[in-house]
């Protein structure tokens, strides 16, 4: 079966540096590293022999929202897309990929995602969390959603670490930090923030995409919607917060190799809603795709998640 992944990191010359999880062995670390930087020598292999048609690219993680400058934000930013651009120039039915945005400045970050867009032909943008501790419901940034919407892409919010202020709550704890638990909650109110803030309503064609399975959103869907039914008369919102979540989110398997989540995902949001994802060089390829192969669910379900829905998302 065909397979589109749209999580899958990369490191381009002109980064920032990557951030690798203190915990991780030096053995690991370095691999990491390797396979970031690679296209040749283990990535093309790997999906070749794994059976993945097409990455969607995007920098690893903080990427451009991990700078403090904005002028040199501005420029890694158009450098990086270059980047991007000319290595999906090189493999055109192998690669496509997502613009990083300078979100320290709002303007230029919606006009480089119509750059990146319209003239190197990325699909979206995808945001590495907040950016030096601002987070995309400030209405500051809301120019980048109308651009989007208007360009007819996705945005895909990716994990970052909370803001050094709120990690109080892990000290003494170092192992729920990063992907066990600190980045899909993070996450997760950073996208409720959208819904609550109410971007959803003032660019209702917007579409964002949450990985590792919708970062446990879709698992409190009934639970969001009858605590915020207290609060109604004083919410933006002019529907229930699942519905954004539904009209609005799409979610990726990314990290998350297990049949329970992508059943929970698929009655709550629907097959229509899941892109298959590895999360690479992160996550095996081997494991993900022997996950998605071997899914409880049926072959049509399959083939909408392994590629018909991201061909339709991104005009592949």
């Amino acid at each position: 079966m065909k397979k589109i992944t749209l999580e899958e990191h990369f490191s381009a010359p002109e980064a920032l540096g990557y951030r690798l999880a203190k915990q991780f062995p030096a053995n690991y670390a370095n691999d990491i590293r390797a396979r970031l930087q690679d296209i040749e020598a283990f990535r093309l292999p790997e999906m070749d022999l794994y059976g993945i048609d097409m990455q969607v690219l995007s920098l690893n993680a903080p990427g451009i929202q991990g700078e403090t400058d904005t002028a040199t934000a501005i420029n890694k930013a158009r450098q990086v897309n270059d980047s991007l651009a000319e290595l999906i120039r090189k493999h055109p039915t192998r690669f496509s990929g997502f613009a990083a945005l300078p979100l320290q400045d709002p303007k230029a970050a919606a006009d480089e995602l119509e750059r990146a867009v319209t003239q190197l032909g990325l699909k979206g943008a995808l945001v590495n969390g907040h950016t030096n501790g601002e987070y995309l419901d400030q209405q500051k940034f809301w120019g980048v959603f109308e651009r989007a919407q208007g360009l007819g892409v996705p945005i895909y919010l990716h994990p970052n670490d909370s803001p050094r202020e709120q990690l109080k709550a892990y000290d003494g704890y170092p192992e729920l930090l990063g992907a066990t638990w600190n980045w899909g909650m993070e996450t997760a109110t950073h996208a409720l923030r959208l819904v609550f803030g109410g971007v959803f309503n003032e660019f209702p064609a917007t579409t964002l995409i949450l990985g590792h399975m919708g970062e446990m959103l879709p698992y409190v869907l009934a639970r969001l919607d009858e605590r915020w039914d207290a609060f109604k008369p004083n919410s933006k919102l002019k529907k229930a917060p699942s519905q954004y979540i539904k009209e609005n989110m799409l979610v990726t398997t990314s990290g998350n190799v297990s049949a329970a989540s992508l059943l929970c995902a698929l009655l709550t949001l629907g097959a229509e809603h899941i892109l298959f994802s590895v999360d690479y060089p992160y996550q095996s390829t081997r494991d993900v795709t022997h996950f998605i192969e071997t899914a409880p669910i049926s072959d049509v379900d399959k083939e909408k998640i392994c590629y018909r829905n991201v061909e339709r998302v991104l005009k592949l």
